[in-house]
């Protein structure tokens, strides 16, 4: 299946998560983005399930990663690249905000991993990294969320600390 019939079907399936946009509107944009339909497509490729979330503020349309656990192609990953250079001992093969760097992506800041959670359940047995901010992430840490027993928690962990079931989910602004 051809990748505009795929998020047009998941867009018509969960309406519940933008029920203030028409497909119409969303395919006009993709469209003239081809650039924006490939990272869409490593979103994909990576067990992302993307997904319309929303707007912005500037009205761009939000894609966020909507698969039920952290994506499953994008784990086992430390925070960022310093952190990875750091880490001597059993290193990851890599760090969530390089792979989301290279995919075109943002990793969603807290405020926006909340709104997923208000659309409905997501990592319910996984965790994913979100943007960290800088004061946090120079003392060594990094912020990473999941929901639990009906709450949203953030935590924090070393930046270099990584496990088979924390992520990252993301979000292209199109």
């Amino acid at each position: 299946m051809d990748l505009l019939e795929i998020l047009k079907t998941r867009f018509e399936e969960n309406r519940h998560r933008h029920p203030e946009l028409e497909w119409e509107t969303v395919e006009g944009r993709l469209r003239d983005r081809p650039d924006c339909r490939m990272v869409l497509q490593r979103m994909e490729d990576t067990g992302g399930e993307p997904d319309v979330i929303g707007t912005d503020d500037d009205g761009k349309i939000l894609f966020g990663d909507c698969s039920r656990e952290t994506p499953s192609g994008r784990r086992s990953l430390c925070y960022d690249d310093e952190a990875l250079r750091k880490r001597k001992k059993n290193p990851p093969s890599g760090s969530a905000v390089q792979q989301a760097c290279e995919m075109g992506v943002e990793l969603m800041d807290e405020a926006l991993y909340r709104k997923l959670q208000m659309l409905e359940e997501f990592d319910l047995k996984t965790s994913s990294w979100i943007r960290t901010p800088e004061d946090v992430r120079a003392l060594g840490g990094a912020l990473f969320c999941e929901k639990r027993y009906g709450v949203v928690f953030v935590f924090h962990n070393g930046a270099d600390s990584y496990y088979s079931v924390r992520g990252w989910r993301g979000v292209l602004r199109v």
